[in-house]
């Protein structure tokens, strides 16, 4: 399999040629953002955000820190609400069902949870349980979660960690694995509740430089296999490697939105060129 080294050194898989592009089929669209506010206290973090992510597509989002893309994307998954606009994702009106006449109506807890099962969220950190085995902490949500059988759910957890390149660590716990195989883990948790759509969150940002590439290669995978993906990273490797498109935030806001080959040659916004400059030098 070809590779390059990226900007800053680091070694990602080329998948992103013509015909890989061609052959990727974008469906409907699958996660609809439309004129999110969102306000910490009299802090404005998402103004008037608008996205729309088809089935298929991946989405890289990137900006310097506070620019608002953990916000935006803890909005699209329920685990933070949002001052105005909607958010439909899966075929939910994410945090709200609608009432009489109309009106939205927030949703408690559990049917906020249910929403988010449609979702896979890979965050900065692990999160695994240390006191559970690798094949424990793939398995606990679907068995307690969605009522999958734990036969079923151990069949499928290892067909997952046969894709990320850990078959023979089901029986280890978390403190005897490196970040990289951690993080690993951690996507083959998310995928063992068998999402519609992936969410990341800087997911290589606590590794180590020579496990980066590891967890790169297996989201470059799962590209290619056609899963949705939003992605926060400033590894721009991946995104040259895997977007179908690149967004850039600034003080809350989107802009510029661009395929990769434009996003890197020929921006439009200030903004993008400035992010470019400096990140494409370190």
């Amino acid at each position: 399999m070809p590779r390059h080294r990226p900007e800053g050194g680091r070694e990602v898989t080329n998948l992103r040629d013509t015909a890989v592009r061609q052959a990727r089929e974008l469906g409907e669209p699958i996660v609809e953002c439309r004129n999110v506010d969102k306000y910490f206290g009299s802090n404005h973090v998402l103004k008037d955000v608008s996205l729309t992510v088809h089935q298929g597509e991946v989405v890289v989002i990137c900006g310097r820190s506070g620019s608002g893309k953990s916000t935006l994307l803890r909005c699209i998954d329920n685990l933070e609400t949002i001052d105005g606009g909607r958010i439909d994702a899966c075929g939910h009106l994410m945090g709200y069902r609608k009432g009489t006449g109309g009106k939205l109506v927030p949703l408690g807890d559990g049917r906020a949870s249910k929403q988010r099962r449609d979702m896979g969220m890979v965050f900065q950190s692990f999160n695994l349980f240390p006191h559970l085995t690798v094949l424990t902490n793939i398995t606990i949500s679907p068995t307690r979660v969605t009522g999958v059988s734990l036969k079923e759910a151990e069949a499928h957890a290892r067909e997952l960690l046969d894709r990320v390149g850990l078959p023979e660590k089901e029986d280890a716990f978390p403190s005897q694995l490196s970040g990289g195989q951690q993080q690993r883990v951690a996507i083959a948790r998310a995928l063992a509740m068998r999402p519609k759509v992936m969410l990341f969150d800087e997911p290589t940002s606590a590794l180590d430089p020579e496990m980066i590439s590891e967890v790169l290669d297996v989201m470059i995978d799962l590209s290619r296999q056609g899963m949705t993906m939003i992605v926060i990273t400033h590894e721009m490797g991946f995104a040259r490697a895997a977007a179908d498109r690149v967004l850039l935030m600034h003080d809350g806001q989107i802009v510029e939105e661009a395929s990769p080959e434009i996003f890197f040659t020929a921006p439009k916004s200030e903004h993008t060129k400035l992010f470019l400059s400096k990140i494409l030098t370190h």
